[in-house]
Formats: C-alpha cells, structure tokens, sequence
C-alpha cells in the first residue's frame, strides 16, 4: 500500500508548480470549483461572434480569449504580468489575436472609441472611465469578476478574521460604471462551492490567486498551514465559497440637440 504524502511533500510540490497563465489543469483530483451558471465563455463566443473590433482586457494566458471559436476582424488583449504574455501570445495564435503588454491600472493604450466590445475574467482592477473610452456609441462591456468576500473561509482560516472589503461587490461595481457613463445590462451574482483536498492545492491556489491571502509566502503561513492539512485529514477536505458576479453594460451613445 502507497504511503500518502506528508504535509511536507505536498507543501513542497505545491510550492514549485509553475504559476504563469490562468490553466488551473493541475488541481484535478485535488481541488474542485463549481462553475458559474451563465456559462462566460458561451457568453463571450456569442458576443465576439457578433463584434468588428474585441479588447480583452487583462488576458491572462489568454486560455479563454484562444477558444473563442468566431474571433472578430480586430481583436487584441492587454496583459500586464510578464510570465503570462509569452503564455497568452501562443494560446491567441490560433484566433490571430494581438497581445498587448499594459500596466492594470494605467490608461490603455488605444484610440477612442476602438472597440465595439471589451471583455475581461476575472480583472484586478477596473478602471471604468478607460473602458468607457475605448468604447464606441452603443459597444458594450462584457466581464465575470470576483466578488467581495471570495473565499472568506479560507482567508479567514489562514489570517484570521478579516473585514470583507466592499471594493469588488457588484454593487459598487455598478456604481463605478454609470458613474463612467455606461448603462447595465445585465447583473448576476453566485456563490460557488470550493473544495481542497490536500494541502498543497491549497498553497498553489494561494500562489496563483493572490488577493486570497496578500503576502502569502509558504514560511511565513506554515503554522497554519499545518492545522489546515490535519483540518483536511480529519475531515476530508476544506471548503470555501468563490465568489462571482457577471456584469454586462452599455455605452451610452452621445446626446443629440433638440431641433
């Protein structure tokens, strides 16, 4: 009989798995997340289906963008961490998308009214105003982000408890974005059950997905850590909640003087 790995073989494996791009292949049987009902990339192939001019912002390694099945004429995507561009240029190859190197919360570095669709997963940030401008009259924004509160549980086990920032609830995000002139859409928000199975999907997830736990370091977390991994072996896993929501808006187009 295999002898099951010990807490500090499956930090260590955890700890050295390449973290660039956004293909989440590696935590198959070890962790599972369940997907949101509205199905992005469905969303996003229709509307790109139906677009002359894409941006996506914030690509990533471009895993969605590259399974666009109809990409548009024009279509571009910003990426501002570097182990990723390399990553995203290969995986756009195929729908001849462009990669473009951009700070997250710098200005974009495109001409006015651009685009008749931006998209982006899951951003960082979201600088309303520079999606607004890249917009033309009527184009529309298309994005699924993480919610406020996304996986508390875990947060909270490795740092104790934390006040929930209302900086990426949807709400705000609402407000932000008719603030810059866009009109919704369309809203809506899930919670998504998480589930690790060992300890060490949980320091690469904490690798890769960074607000989780800011700072996170594999000494400076290994005490709870430890009680996380005797926490899935009493229990079988750890459970946490993703949170998502799925924002789709409009520029408005410009007004015209009464005659």
């Amino acid at each position: 009989m295999a002898t099951a790995p010990s807490f500090d073989e499956l930090v260590a494996e955890g700890a050295a798995e390449p973290v660039a791009g956004w293909d989440f292949s590696w935590f198959d049987g070890r962790a599972t997340e369940e997907r949101p009902s509205w199905g992005y990339s469905g969303l996003l192939a229709e509307r790109m289906r139906r677009a002359r001019a894409a941006l996506d912002i914030q690509t990533g390694g471009g895993e969605v963008l590259g399974q666009v099945p109809d990409p548009p004429p024009v279509l571009v995507a910003t990426e501002s961490w570097r182990p990723n561009i390399d990553v995203a240029r290969r995986n756009l190859r195929r729908v001849r998308g462009r990669v473009v190197e951009a700070d997250d919360e710098a200005d974009l570095p495109f001409l006015a009214g651009s685009f008749d669709l931006v998209a982006s997963r899951h951003p960082t940030e979201v600088v309303w105003d520079e999606i607004a401008r890249v917009l033309r009259p009527g184009g529309t924004y298309l994005s699924q982000q993480v919610g406020a509160g996304s996986n508390r549980e875990l947060t909270d086990f490795m740092m104790g408890p934390q006040e929930v920032s209302q900086s990426r609830s949807a709400q705000r995000a609402v407000a932000d974005a008719e603030a810059a002139g866009l009109e919704m859409i369309d809203l809506r928000e899930q919670a998504l059950r998480v589930e690790f199975f060992d300890v060490g999907a949980v320091v690469y997830f904490l690798r890769k997905v960074l607000w989780t736990v800011p700072g996170f370091t594999v000494d400076g977390y290994r005490e709870p850590l430890a009680r996380l991994h005797e926490d899935i072996q009493a229990h079988g896993s750890f459970v946490s909640h993703a949170q998502r929501f799925l924002i789709e808006a409009r520029k408005r187009p410009p007004l015209t003087a009464a005659r």
